[in-house]
């Protein structure tokens, strides 16, 4: 099947994520792609070497412009202002920004510093995702979390001083020996807080962790399931509306950023260890990921890309839907097309077998998962394996 097949691929809305991998020290459950700082950053080098990453990328998105920059890491607020304003100013200059452009940056309480934010939101980085998980001392001692809860507070606090009017709060339940009202008392916490977003999500044992290595005493199934349920109605009742598989937002506060990766959006992949996926005008869509370690990434005598990889086209329907699925609402239909080039058709097979399952809802105008296909969202992806 062409790539073209179905009207064409049209070019979506492109992003940049920028790589931040430092942090004070590493979490016991993290997988990401984050590493212990030293008693001083290299930020002079690390600028230096995004500056030749966006060099490589460039030729791929010649005459588009970013809607949305995202610093991720570790931990981004590490770098101080003059840092991160040379990075945007090279991405603007370079590229270009859409006037309405969102620019996040992850911080975690403990880096809190009222001038430094303020001078964060001087650059423009209108929008700030704040690593709380927790705000009890328990659970935050065994997450290894470098704040308590009071700092996690007074960092919300001083988000808004700053001029942040918005920002998300990140939130974990199912800790080590946690119960029901432990993980309410948690978000009714953050609730207070009056955040426009909430990331509240389940703990996992991820690979490649001490955590998973070492396993902490974690809630039973039935405990997770009515945290998991009482949470949902509590954020509802405070008018945070469910949009993605932990994502819930204020009215018109939904993640751009995010939903632009949910909807097959393009998005530059800047930094170490950093993925990339990028669409062009012959219909081909490729993805990219950077060389993983920090020492790598800043010799010059290695390359940046790791790995580049074209999406052949039977890959594509489990490609856009592990995304599109994810969100509550799903997508309409045509965006496949839109975002792959290929016929709805081609997804014809799974979808009658997903809706046969009752994981898909039997609308053909909407791509959306069933209150069970949620639930069962692996098993319903399944289906549209090549």
């Amino acid at each position: 099947m062409s790539g073209l097949e179905g009207g064409g691929l049209q070019l979506p809305p492109l992003s940049a994520y920028v790589h931040i991998p430092w942090c004070v020290r590493k979490c016991p459950y993290c997988d990401f792609n984050s590493h212990a700082a030293g008693p001083s950053l290299p930020e002079d080098d690390y600028v230096a070497a995004l500056h030749a990453d966006l060099s490589e990328e460039l030729p791929a998105v010649a005459g588009r412009r970013l809607t949305s920059i995202f610093f991720g890491g570790g931990t981004p607020s590490l770098f101080s202002p003059r840092a991160l304003g040379q990075i945007l100013d090279d991405l603007e200059r370079r590229i270009g920004f859409e006037g309405d452009i969102e620019i996040t940056l992850e911080a975690n309480p403990g880096t809190f510093e009222q001038t430094k934010f303020r001078d964060y939101r001087a650059l423009g980085i209108n929008r700030l995702s704040i690593g709380v998980q927790s705000f009890q001392a328990q659970k935050l001692k065994a997450l290894g979390r470098i704040h308590d809860g009071a700092e996690a507070i007074r960092a919300a606090d001083m988000a808004r001083a700053a001029g942040f009017d918005n920002f998300n709060l990140d939130l974990m339940h199912g800790l080590p020996d946690q119960s029901l009202d432990d993980a309410l008392q948690d978000l009714a916490t953050a609730i207070a807080q009056a955040p426009t977003h909430l990331s509240w999500y389940q703990l996992t044992l991820e690979p490649n962790t001490v955590f998973w290595n070492q396993p902490p005493d974690l809630p039973e199934d039935d405990t997770l399931w009515d945290i998991q349920e009482a949470g949902q109605a509590l954020l509802a009742e405070h008018g945070y509306r469910q949009y993605e598989t932990s994502a819930y937002a204020r009215d018109g506060r939904r993640a751009r950023h995010n939903l632009n990766y949910w909807t097959f959006g393009d998005f530059l992949g800047l930094g170490a260890g950093a993925h990339g996926k990028l669409s062009a005008a012959d219909g081909s869509i490729r993805r990219r990921w950077k060389t993983r370690l920090p020492k790598d990434y800043l010799d010059p005598a290695k390359a940046f890309c790791a790995g580049d990889r074209r999406l052949a086209p039977d890959e594509l329907p489990f490609e856009f839907l592990m995304n599109a699925l994810r969100l509550t609402e799903g997508v309409p239909a045509s965006l496949f097309t839109q975002r792959t080039g290929l016929a709805l058709s081609a997804l014809a097979e799974g979808r009658r077998a997903a809706e046969a399952k009752g994981l898909l809802a039997a609308d053909p105008e909407r791509l959306v998962a069933t209150p069970r296909g949620q639930l069962f969202l692996n098993d319903l992806l399944q289906l549209f394996l090549p």
